[in-house]
């Protein structure tokens, strides 16, 4: 519960403003210890998901943090993706990006089944 509280304050931008104008065209650079989380699959998966529009910079962000914040050893795409739609549903005017995931996800595991 505390994770889901912590993310609902991250929607506050006056006590976690994230990005200025200028990261909104930068390329995200991670830590090591968030590559130690994220691995090269999970790094090119929120990439993508910006490219397409899936994820903008400041819920990028959010879900970076929150992943940060799991307290699990083992982390791999498929948490990710639940990270990213826990975050979509939980932001307000995310509806259409949360509906696209949601898409992505499950026209995944479809695809994956019929091969």
């Amino acid at each position: 519960m505390n994770w889901l509280e912590k993310l609902a304050q991250l929607q506050d931008a006056d006590k976690t403003p994230y990005l200025t104008g200028s990261a909104l065209t930068s390329v995200r650079v991670y830590t090591p210890k968030e590559m130690d989380r994220l691995d090269t699959e999970c790094r090119g998966f929120l990439m993508f998901l910006e490219q397409i529009s899936v994820l903008s910079p400041e819920t990028r962000e959010m879900v970076v943090d929150r992943v940060m914040e799991l307290e699990t050893q083992e982390f791999v795409l498929e948490d990710l993706k639940w990270v990213i739609l826990m975050v979509l549903f939980n932001v307000p005017g995310n509806e259409r990006a949360y509906d696209q995931m949601e898409e992505l996800l499950y026209s995944t595991a479809e695809d994956e089944y019929l091969h």
